[in-house]
């Protein structure tokens, strides 16, 4: 589905009411209607640069979330949002009328403020906030993402300079947070909306040639979605749905920056099926059903639900020889995984079809991210590390003992060792991955399984090494022992004074 009917165009309250109405009960729509009058009445005489009246954001902000069938209080922060910050009403005013937890996820949003991005300090200070704003409440940044998403499809009435600066604001800080939270459906409205503003003439290109390739293999999809659900179907298996996935178009355009457009015709997944099933044993099923149809292309068959992503993804993808010898790319999983892979983090505070919110998982890992990289980020001042450290793909890795390890893209042996241990970093004298040596700046891979060979005569890291290491805690911590080994040496070659 392409990101604008995602979107409400014309924000109204009744259209949200109608939304909330499919999963909220009676009392909640009571606390909606509250909520809007006190917020309406607070934005009162207030204009947007695009012309209509302020509430209508808050509105949109709102929508976008019910659309994710989120919990009342997330939504009733979403229509207060911008009170304390744009009007005369006080925090306390809104704890006073509708309670700590609403008030609390307000008042974080207001902390972040009206974040600028000029620049490396700055943009390191954006980022320390929203680490420390997910850290103490994630639901601010759900929040946040929904609100940014609503201000980017209004951004053309802004100057040129300010949709640029935040276009660029959303790609290299929004979008890559939603990623790490898992929140698939935000990353690529965030990425689609801001792209345009970034670098116009390369989004037009790849909008086209988006274009062209889906209109040749629309009527294709369509036969082989109708072969597979009547085989699935035939096979007793429980379908949910099936329908075609379009690569988002920054997506479609990283993948083309990383293959060349020489190479456009290998990209199979611009339209992938996604197959969405009642459980998993009829994940596991269907892939059967799959390659029993066809043949599968070699190393092409991705297991995330045995071996989630970082971020808590979990399907199967398989990617095969279908129908006249064409190649394309099946995701399946269930119903369960299918909202965590569109709203990750935020799939925590959601509600079923009955009306009652789902079992709250463990969210820790999020909240340890979170302090574990606001701690980080208040050391860093290069730009690419920062990129690598906090934004780049992630892979996981595994020690021999099966302990997950979750690194940058193309991280080495040496990153993998100082992430257990600097001890093991700095006595590190090779490595096996997948019981084979490697050497010490292989890139590493998704799945791989590593062990570090240590050395204990070893005295410390090699100055090499700092090439070969691609995350900041490797790099800082190397340079940390080559500096204390060359203290050590100046204090035996030097005579006491």
């Amino acid at each position: 589905m392409p990101y604008e009917s995602r979107i409400p165009k014309n924000p109204n309250f009744d259209d949200l009411v109608s939304q909330l109405k499919k999963y909220c009960s009676p009392t909640d729509i009571d606390l909606a209607r509250l909520v809007y009058d006190f917020a309406e009445k607070a934005h009162q005489g207030q204009y947007r640069k695009s012309g209509g009246l302020y509430i209508t954001h808050p509105i949109a902000t709102a929508q976008l979330l019910a659309n994710m069938k989120i919990d009342i209080n997330i939504i009733a922060a979403a229509l207060l949002h911008d009170v304390p910050e744009d009007t005369n009403v006080t925090l306390e005013e809104i704890e006073k009328n509708f309670g700590q937890d609403i008030a609390t996820m307000i008042k974080g949003i207001t902390k972040l403020g009206k974040l600028k991005y000029r620049g490396v300090e700055r943009y390191i200070e954006n980022l320390r906030k929203m680490f420390v704003a997910m850290a103490e409440d994630i639901r601010v940044m759900i929040i946040k993402f929904a609100d940014r998403v609503h201000n980017l499809s209004t951004i053309e009435a802004l100057p040129i300079k300010k949709r640029f600066r935040i276009a660029l604001e959303s790609l290299e800080i929004y979008a890559p947070i939603a990623n790490r939270l898992g929140m698939g459906e935000f990353k690529s409205l965030l990425e689609d909306l801001s792209f345009p503003y970034v670098n116009p003439k390369e989004y037009e290109k790849v909008r086209q040639t988006r274009k062209s390739l889906l209109s040749e293999r629309e009527i294709y999809l369509k036969k082989i979605m109708k072969v597979i659900s009547d085989e699935l179907t035939d096979t007793g298996i429980k379908l949910i749905s099936v329908h075609g996935r379009e690569k988002s178009l920054y997506s479609f355009y990283q993948k083309i920056l990383r293959k060349g457009w020489e190479n456009i015709d290998k990209i199979y997944d611009i339209v992938a099926i996604r197959i969405i099933v009642n459980d998993m044993g009829d994940c596991y099923a269907s892939l059967g059903i799959i390659h029993k149809l066809w043949r599968p292309l070699t190393g092409r068959i991705k297991d995330y639900i045995s071996q989630p992503k970082p971020n808590g993804y979990k399907s199967i993808h398989t990617t095969v020889f279908c129908v006249e010898g064409k190649i394309v790319e099946f995701q399946i999983r269930d119903q369960k995984m299918h909202e965590e892979a569109e709203y990750g983090i935020a799939a925590h505070w959601h509600y079923d079809e009955k009306g009652s919110r789902l079992p709250a998982k463990d969210i820790m890992w999020a909240k340890e991210l979170a302090d574990i990289q606001k701690n980080i980020v208040e050391k860093l001042s290069d730009m690419d590390e920062l990129k690598v450290d906090f934004f780049k793909n992630r892979i996981f890795v595994f020690t021999p003992q099966g302990d997950v390890i979750d690194l940058p893209e193309d991280a080495t042996p040496i990153d993998f060792a100082y992430h257990i241990h600097t001890d093991i970093g700095n006595r590190c004298n090779g490595a096996k991955v997948n019981d084979q040596l490697i050497s010490l700046d292989t890139p590493l891979k998704s799945g791989d399984v590593v062990d570090i060979i240590v050395d204990k005569n070893r005295k410390g890291p090699s100055q090499d090494w700092i090439k070969s290491a691609k995350t900041h805690l490797a790099k800082s911590r190397i340079k940390t022992s080559l500096k204390n080994e060359k203290s050590s040496w100046l204090k035996i070659i030097l005579p006491k004074k």
